[in-house]
C-alpha cells in the first residue's frame, strides 16, 4: 500500500505584508517628494526674487512686497500647472479602465466596478497640495525680511534663512530617494546659490546702469 504525503502549505504572510507596507511606503515618498520639490521651488523663487529687488532698491517694503506677490502668483501657476498636468492623466487613466471594462464583458470576465477606480489621481487634491507646498517654501525668505529695516542686514538674513532652508530640503529629499545626504544636499544648496546671485548681479547691473 503506498503511502502518499500531505505537504501543508502556510501562506508567507509576511513577505505580503512586507509588500504592503513597502507599496504603502513608496506611495507616500512620492507624495512627501513632491511637496519637498514644491517647497523648494517656491524658496528659490522667491529668494531669488527678493533679492533681484534688493539689488535694485534699499526699500525693504518693495523687497517684502517682491516677495508677496512672487508667494502668490508662484502658488497659484504651481495649483493651475498641477491641476491641469493629473486631471490629463487621470482621463489617460479613465479611458484604460473604460477600454478594460468593455474587454472583460466581452470575455464574460468581472465587471469593473466603483472600486477600481480608488486609486485614480485627484487633480484637486494634487492642485491644493502644491500651492501649499510652493507656499510654504516661498514664506521662509518672505518671513525673514519681513521685520528688518536694515538694508545689508536683511540681504544677510533673506540669504542665511534660505540657505538653511535649501540644506535641510536637500537633506529630505536625499533621504526619500535614498541618495547620498552629503551629496544631495550640496548640489540643492548649490543650486539655489546659484539662482539667487545670477538674479542677484542682474539686477545689479541694471541698477549700475542706471535703467
Amino acid at each position: 500500500m503506498a503511502i502518499t504525503e500531505t505537504k501543508l502549505i502556510i501562506p508567507n504572510t509576511r513577505n505580503e505584508e512586507a509588500n504592503i507596507e513597502d507599496i504603502n511606503y513608496s506611495q507616500r515618498a512620492q507624495w512627501l517628494r513632491a511637496a519637498v520639490l514644491g517647497a523648494n521651488d517656491g524658496l528659490v523663487s522667491t529668494a531669488s526674487l527678493m533679492m533681484g529687488i534688493g539689488a535694485v532698491k534699499d526699500d525693504a517694503r518693495a523687497m517684502v512686497l517682491s516677495g508677496f506677490a512672487a508667494l502668490v502668483a508662484g502658488a497659484c501657476s504651481m495649483a493651475i500647472g498641477e491641476f491641469v498636468s493629473v486631471y490629463s492623466q487621470l482621463d489617460i487613466e479613465v479611458a484604460q479602465l473604460k477600454r478594460e471594462q468593455r474587454i472583460n464583458e466581452k470575455e464574460g470576465g468581472k465587471v469593473l466596478d466603483a472600486t477600481t477606480q480608488e486609486g485614480l489621481p485627484n487633480p484637486a487634491q494634487a492642485a491644493i497640495a502644491s500651492a501649499l507646498a510652493f507656499s510654504m517654501g516661498a514664506a521662509i525668505p518672505l518671513l525673514a525680511a519681513g521685520f528688518i529695516r536694515g538694508y545689508k542686514v536683511r540681504l544677510m538674513v533673506v540669504s542665511i534663512a534660505a540657505s538653511l532652508a535649501l540644506a535641510v530640503f536637500g537633506w529630505i529629499g536625499a533621504v526619500l530617494g535614498r541618495a547620498p545626504l552629503v551629496k544631495s544636499g550640496l548640489r540643492v544648496l548649490l543650486g539655489g546659490w546659484v539662482a539667487m546671485a545670477v538674479t542677484f548681479g542682474i539686477m545689479k547691473l541694471f541698477r549700475s546702469s542706471g535703467l
